[in-house]
C-alpha cells in the first residue's frame, strides 16, 4: 500500500475523482434545496472539476508543480455556481500547497487539505456553517491531528473520508434549511464523491457506473432525500433578480490585487452571494444583484470581460412554483413506523412516504407535520400506527396550513397496510378516509416482545426477560420461547373469521428462524394461509396479522 503520492497518482486521483462525481451527479442534485440555485450542486461541481481534468490532460509535464497549476487553473476556470466556486478553491489551496514537493506524504496531504479549506473560507463573502465548507473544514482538522498516526495513504484517506461522513451527517442540524428538507448538505456529499475518488486510485481499484456512493449519513430514511424537495420549500420573493457571473481576463497593467479586493467589496454593496477570486491573470466573479449592468461596468475597470452569464431568478422562482403546482395530486399518504422493512412494504403499497415512529420513538406533531408538507397533495392520510401516535398526528393538523390532513387512527402496523391497500385513486377524499376506516375492522394484531421488569399484569405473574404477546390492550400470552409465545398469542388472537396469519419479524430474528415459525402456525392453524416478511422493527420478535 503506497506511503506516499507521486505525480502520476496524483494526476490519477483528479481522474478518479471527477469520475466518481460525474456518475453520483445525479444524486447530488437531488439533494440540492434552495428554490433558486445556480444550476444543480452536482452538475456545477461536476462540470468544474472536469474542466480541471481537461486542463490537466493539456499538460505535458509530469511533475508536481505544473500538474498542480493545471489542475487550479482549470477548476477556476470552469468553476459554476457557489458549489464549483468552493470546490475550485478547496483545490486552488491544496494544489497550492501539495507544487511545493516532489512526493506528497500524509503529513504534506493534511497540510494542503488545511490549506484548501482556508482559501475556500476566504472565498465567501459569508461563509455558512453546513455547508461543504463544515465538511472540508471538519476533514482537515481530523487530517491535520491523525496524520501522525498513519503510515499508509489509503488508511489515512479512508479515516479522513469516514470523519467527512459523520460532518456530512450533523450539517441538518446546522443549516435550518437542510433540517426542514430532510437532506444532508449536497456539496459536501459531491467533495466525499470526489475524496472517494482519490481513495479507489490508492486502492488500485478501478472505477465505473457501480461506484455510487452511499455514506452512512443517518438512520433516517430521509436522508437523501426523494427529489421532492421542491414540495417543502418556501418559494417566497426574491430580493436580488439576476444570478452574474463571468471571468475577467487580460488584466490592465495598472491593476492590483487591492483592487481586486475593492471590487469584491463594492458587490456586496449591490447583491449577496459574493464571490471574487483570482489573481493578476485570472479573476472569477459571482454576485446575485438587481443592477448586473453595474457589477459588470465595475469589473471591466480591471480588465475584459469574458464568458458573462446572466440569469433571471424571478424566472426560475416562477418556473420551480409552477412546477410544484403541475406535480400536485389530489390525495397522498404518510404512515409511521419503525422498520426498515415495513417502511419497504408500506412504499410498495404506494404510501408517499414513511417517517420512522414506534413503542421507542414518538414523532412530535411538528415532525409529521413536516413530513406531510412534503408531500405534494391536497389530502393527505395519515396512519400513525401506534395508539400513542394518534393525538399527535391530530394535533399535526393545525401546524399544516396549505394541506387537509385525514388521520386514519391506525393503532398497529398491520391496520395500517390495511388502510393503504384500501386506497383507490379514483374515489373521493372523503370514500377513501371511510373506506381506509372501515378496513381497520378486518384485522386483528397482536406483537410479542419481552418484559422489561417484574410485575404483575392482566393476570400474568411475569419476570424481567419474560417473553410476551400482546394486542393493543393487554397481554394475553407469555412463554419461555418467543415461538411458543407466538402461537399462543395467534389461539387467543384467532376466531373463524380469519383466513390469513402474517408474521412480520423483527431484527433480531433470523429468517430461517421465521420461516420454520411459519411452518410451525401452519401446522396448528391449516385453515389459515400462512406468510411471513421481514419487518426489521426493533425490541419486538414478531407483529402478527390475522385477516
Amino acid at each position: 500500500m503506497p506511503k506516499t503520492i507521486n505525480s502520476a497518482e496524483f494526476r490519477k486521483m483528479i481522474i478518479s475523482g471527477a469520475r466518481v462525481l460525474e456518475i453520483n451527479r445525479a444524486k447530488v442534485d437531488s439533494l440540492n434545496v434552495f428554490p433558486v440555485p445556480d444550476g444543480d450542486t452536482g452538475t456545477n461541481m461536476s462540470l468544474t472539476i472536469q474542466s480541471a481534468v481537461k486542463e490537466l490532460g493539456l499538460c505535458s509535464s509530469n511533475r508536481l508543480p505544473e500538474l498542480c497549476d493545471a489542475v487550479a487553473k482549470g477548476a477556476l476556470k470552469g468553476a459554476r455556481g457557489n458549489s464549483g466556486v468552493i470546490l475550485s478553491q478547496l483545490f486552488r489551496g491544496i494544489c497550492s500547497e501539495i507544487k511545493k514537493y516532489d512526493e506528497i506524504t500524509i503529513k504534506a496531504f493534511a497540510k494542503a487539505m488545511e490549506c484548501g479549506t482556508q482559501v475556500a473560507y476566504g472565498a465567501v463573502s459569508k461563509p455558512k456553517e453546513g455547508t461543504m465548507l463544515t465538511v472540508a473544514r471538519l476533514m482537515s482538522e481530523f487530517a491535520k491531528q491523525a496524520a501522525p498516526r498513519y503510515k499508509e495513504f489509503n488508511a489515512f484517506l479512508d479515516a479522513v473520508i469516514k470523519k467527512g461522513e459523520e460532518a456530512l451527517a450533523k450539517t441538518p442540524e446546522l443549516l435550518p434549511v437542510l433540517k426542514k428538507a430532510g437532506v444532508v448538505d449536497s456539496g459536501g456529499m459531491g467533495l466525499l464523491c470526489v475524496y472517494r475518488g482519490f481513495l479507489s486510485v490508492l486502492n488500485g481499484e478501478e472505477v465505473d457506473e457501480s461506484a455510487v456512493y452511499e455514506p452512512e449519513t443517518s438512520d433516517s430514511e430521509d436522508a437523501f432525500g426523494d427529489n421532492s424537495d421542491i414540495v417543502n420549500l418556501d418559494l417566497g420573493e426574491i430580493e436580488f433578480a439576476y444570478c452574474t457571473e463571468f471571468f475577467i481576463i487580460n488584466l490592465k497593467k495598472q491593476t492590483t490585487l487591492a483592487d481586486i479586493d475593492k471590487l469584491k467589496e463594492k458587490l456586496m454593496t449591490i447583491g449577496d452571494s459574493v464571490i471574487c477570486i483570482g489573481d493578476l491573470e485570472l479573476v472569477k466573479v459571482h454576485v446575485h444583484t438587481n443592477n448586473p449592468g453595474l457589477a459588470l461596468s465595475s469589473a471591466v475597470e480591471l480588465g475584459e470581460l469574458d464568458r458573462v452569464k446572466i440569469e433571471n431568478m424571478l424566472e426560475q422562482n416562477r418556473a420551480l412554483r409552477a412546477k410544484r403546482e403541475a406535480e400536485k395530486k389530489e390525495m397522498g399518504m404518510l404512515a409511521i413506523c419503525a422498520g426498515d422493512g415495513l417502511s419497504e412494504i408500506f412504499k410498495d403499497l404506494l404510501v408517499d412516504r414513511v417517517i420512522e415512529g414506534g413503542q421507542t420513538m414518538n414523532p412530535s406533531a411538528s415532525d409529521i407535520a413536516d413530513a406531510v408538507q412534503r408531500i405534494n397533495a391536497e389530502h393527505v392520510f395519515v396512519f400513525p400506527n401506534n395508539k400513542n401516535i394518534i393525538l399527535a398526528a391530530e394535533q399535526a393538523k393545525a401546524l399544516v396550513t396549505n394541506r387537509t390532513i385525514h388521520v386514519i387512527p391506525t393503532k398497529n402496523v398491520p391496520q395500517g397496510f390495511a388502510a393503504a391497500l384500501a386506497f383507490n385513486p379514483d374515489s373521493s377524499s372523503e370514500e377513501n378516509k371511510t373506506d381506509m376506516i372501515h378496513s381497520m375492522d378486518n384485522v386483528k394484531a397482536g406483537q410479542v416482545t419481552y418484559a422489561v421488569r417484574s410485575t404483575s399484569l392482566n393476570g400474568f405473574q411475569l419476570k424481567e426477560g419474560d417473553i410476551i404477546g400482546l394486542d393493543d390492550k393487554k397481554i394475553l400470552s407469555k412463554g419461555d420461547t418467543v415461538d411458543d409465545t407466538v402461537l399462543t398469542l395467534l389461539e387467543k388472537l384467532k376466531d373463524g373469521t380469519h383466513e390469513i396469519i402474517t408474521l412480520y419479524f423483527g431484527k433480531d430474528v433470523a429468517e430461517e428462524d421465521a420461516e420454520a415459525l411459519a411452518a410451525k402456525v401452519s401446522e396448528r392453524f391449516p385453515d389459515c394461509d400462512v406468510d411471513y416478511h421481514y419487518g426489521g422493527q426493533p425490541i419486538y420478535y414478531y407483529l402478527v396479522s390475522l385477516e
